[in-house]
Formats: structure tokens, sequence, C-alpha cells
């Protein structure tokens, strides 16, 4: 499952915008393939990050992932077309990373609905009982 869909980079991007940045063959459409190409990468890069705190991919995806998400997958889009990313768009994508920076470290968590690394699964021991106690050694 996407952490963000074509939808939500329409709703962040002029539909020109999106048009221009994905349509190479000069149709006059946006270029599914292409923003699934993106998405897909960004969320990539998410899962680097989120990988050594939680389950990833998201089943539930945080509102915060989302967001990078959908930035990271404009700033995909911008740099295979462009050799100079918009200061806004190249902002966006380093904040992004700043983001899943802290919350790699741990100092963003993210919300329970997130599981975090084996909680879906728990970790129990167990041992049999102890033979040699104290009490049973005495008087040896």
């Amino acid at each position: 499952m996407a952490y963000c869909t074509q939808t939500d980079l329409e709703h962040a991007l002029p539909e020109g915008n999106l048009i221009a940045l994905t349509d190479d063959e000069g149709a006059g459409d946006v270029v599914a393939e292409r923003v699934t190409e993106a998405i897909a990468s960004a969320d990539a890069e998410i899962d680097g990050y989120c990988a050594g705190l939680y389950s990833v991919p998201f089943a539930t995806v945080p509102a915060l992932v989302k967001k990078c998400s959908v930035d990271i997958a404009i700033y995909n889009l911008y740099s295979r077309t462009m050799e100079q990313i918009p200061e806004t768009r190249a902002a966006r994508y380093k904040d992004a990373l700043r983001i899943l920076e802290k919350i790699a470290s741990g100092a963003i968590e993210l919300p329970p609905d997130a599981a975090a690394v084996g909680s879906a699964n728990g970790v129990s021991f167990s041992a049999n009982t102890r033979l040699f106690t104290s009490d049973t050694m005495k008087g040896f």
C-alpha cells in the first residue's frame, strides 16, 4: 500500500505542473505510471529510515509519513525532468528528510497504530525450573 496517492499529489500541485512533470509524450494528461513510480521511490526511502524502529510498510499510514511521501514524490517528479528544482520543493524535500531522520532516531514518535518493530509478534522467554539452587545444594 502506497503512503500517498496521485490525488494527494494533485492537491499539492497545480494540475498543469503535474502534467508537465509526467507527460513526456505531450498528450496533455498526467501519466499515472510515472506518478506511481515517484511515490514508490518515496515510500522506499521512507521505509529505509523507519525500518529500524517500525514495521514497514505501514498498514495504517501516519499523517506525518503521508506528508513526507507527498513531498518526496513531488521532488522525485521534479528531479526526473528538471536540472533546477524549485526552491520550495527542494526545501520541502530536505524538511521531509529531517523529519525521517528524527523518526529514525526516536526523537519523533509515530502514533501507536504505526506498530513498533516486534510489537506485532512479541518476544517471550521461558526456562525450566532451576535444579541447583542454594536451597537444593545445602549440605553439599
